[in-house]
């Protein structure tokens, strides 16, 4: 057939194929392309080097948002969804695995794979690596590279089950059969891939003693919102991620109880106004509806004018949330909204959606709040909540975690004074505290440095849990506050935090945090990318070269 290829965008070219005649109306073809790919930004190639084992290669693929079209020819947005099979021959001594329902080895190496649920390109995904796996579940396994297995396996047996649980009593039916999760290698630079029936996650959920298991929860809730129900166009991205913020505070009120969500939703609040703070309230970016592509969607002309991985921060996640819990508000009875987010996802599952599907829903289902005009309360309009950037209009109330705030506020304030009370430091008793409630202290001592001279040192002898954590999340403010603090003392916990992981949120603020500090800070910050560089992300590689002003690589 002829076969044209135009330009598109800067990011993808356009497929123009002309058929001998005109289709009808629901007529099936089948298309053959025959095509190569490889060199674009979908397909992550890494070295031995930028893996945990540092013997084999492994690739992956990263398709959200816009990028699996670098990697085979697909109708690339998520307002088409389709089912796919797969087969993939690697090399002796590798394993192949994807987002699909069924797989199976067969002879020379080659792995055939079927996804069975229609779902949007962006979820497609492939791993092929030295990796193995092991059963936590009786519908779960991990996947990782066998130096890592272990830990794996020790972290994960048995809370996957716990999770999906809850989640099929709160939204309904898990659809997707098997919940794998696969620990990428140290490089990978997100937290974690909603991938379907395998969660790609970053191996700093690694801690040792399980207290970063919750973060899965997250990835969890996505098989119901975004997987299963998607939003349309990734101008209303908050469908998926404020939808999935919800989720996983109702799994984890569930779970760990209303006093710890609210504290987990506290630090999710601080990040959404740290945001706003360095783009200004008013920014586009802090509106739920971004513009991003012309509204003709049957053209699949998308993402024309934005890239929409441009439009990536906290506003989908966290004033998503806001609109989410507005939203059970109104509505003032927990077991009826619950009801309501099951009937929701009933009503809309293998579908992708916009905020107008998605909000006419709400009314239609609650038509006594439909009659009270409930989408045009003053200040509180949907239309405003959609279309108007800035802080949220409705903000829920996290008064529960202030009995798990409080004291870390207080034993902050204590560590911040001229001279220490170590009567009143001592009576206070920290081995009980959960992650966040330590991340919240952290925070405020963050906030509160430089402390006075000697503080920190003591603090760190105070607190091994704290200054010798092997979880990445306390790691990464334990090091903001010795650069902070000018602590050189403690200047190689920053260099092995960085040596051991890629992660873009953890490795950037420390960057940042040096090249603002001290001489010495500046030189750590030279040495240790250079040792580090050849075991990141190129993304994150250039991410870092533009902080420490070396000119960025094309």
């Amino acid at each position: 057939l002829p076969v044209e290829s135009r330009p598109f965008a800067s990011y993808g070219s356009a497929l123009h194929i002309a058929l001998p005649q005109a289709p009808r109306a629901g007529q099936l073809l089948t298309l053959l392309i025959d095509y190569e790919a490889g060199e674009g930004p979908g397909v992550c190639w890494l070295s031995p080097e930028q893996t945990a084992g540092k013997q084999k290669p492994y690739m992956y693929t990263q398709g959200q948002a816009v990028l699996n079209r670098s990697f085979f020819p697909c109708f690339d947005t998520p307002s088409v969804k389709f089912t796919y099979s797969a087969t993939v021959k690697v090399p002796e001594g590798f394993t192949a695995v994807m987002s699909a329902t069924s797989w199976e080895k067969q002879k020379d190496n080659t792995f055939v794979f079927k996804m069975s649920q229609p779902i949007p390109s962006y979820l497609i995904a492939l791993v092929v690596g030295d990796i193995v796996s092991a059963d936590v579940g009786p519908r779960s396994r991990v996947w990782a590279e066998p130096c890592l297995i272990e830990a794996a396996k020790k972290e994960y047996d048995g809370v996957i089950e716990e999770f999906l649980v809850v989640g099929e009593k709160l939204f309904g039916p898990y659809v997707w059969g098997r919940y794998d999760i696969l620990f990428m290698p140290p490089s990978f630079p997100f937290g974690g891939m909603e991938n379907p029936c395998l969660t790609f996650v970053t191996p700093c959920l690694l801690a040792g003693d399980r207290s970063l298991v919750d973060v899965i929860i997250h990835e969890i809730s996505h098989s119901w919102f975004g997987n299963l129900v998607t939003n349309a166009s990734w101008g209303e991205f908050w469908l998926n991620e404020g939808f999935t913020m919800y989720a996983q505070r109702r799994i984890s009120t569930e779970v760990y109880g209303l006093p710890y969500t609210c504290l987990e939703a506290a630090t999710g609040r601080a990040l959404l106004r740290q945001h706003m703070d360095a783009t200004g309230e008013d920014h586009p970016l802090n509106k739920l509806r971004v513009v991003i592509e012309p509204e003709d969607f049957l053209l699949f002309c998308l993402f024309l004018g934005v890239n929409p991985d441009d439009t990536y921060n906290e506003t989908p996640y966290e004033k998503g949330y806001c609109f989410v819990s507005y939203l059970a508000h109104l509505v003032g009875d927990q077991s009826k909204f619950d009801a309501f987010l099951q009937a929701y996802v009933n009503r809309f599952k293998f579908q992708s959606i916009t905020a107008d599907d998605t909000l006419g829903f709400f009314l239609e289902y609650f038509p006594e709040l439909k009659e009270k005009g409930v989408d045009s309360i003053p200040g509180f309009e949907f239309d405003r909540w959609l279309n108007t950037p800035g802080w949220p209009p409705y903000l829920p109330d996290l008064s529960p975690g202030q009995q798990l705030m409080r004291p870390a506020e207080e034993l902050a304030e204590l560590w911040a004074a001229d001279s220490l009370n170590m009567e009143a430091i001592e009576a206070v008793d920290i081995m009980g505290w959960r992650t966040y409630q330590l991340v919240y202290f952290l925070d405020q001592v963050l906030q509160k440095s430089p402390l006075p001279e000697g503080n920190v040192k003591r603090l760190s002898k105070m607190y091994p849990k704290i200054s010798k954590a092997q979880n990445a999340e306390l790691r990464l403010r334990w090091c903001q506050i010795v650069l902070k603090n000018n602590l050189e003392a403690e200047y190689s916990k920053v260099k092995d935090f960085l040596h051991s992981q890629g992660k873009q949120k953890y490795t950037l603020p420390l960057y940042r945090a040096m090249w603002g500090g001290s001489e010495a800070a500046r030189a750590l910050a030279m040495e240790t990318f250079s040792a580090t560089a050849p075991q990141l992300h190129v993304n994150v590689q250039n991410y870092v070269k533009k902080i420490l002003g070396l000119a960025a690589a094309e």
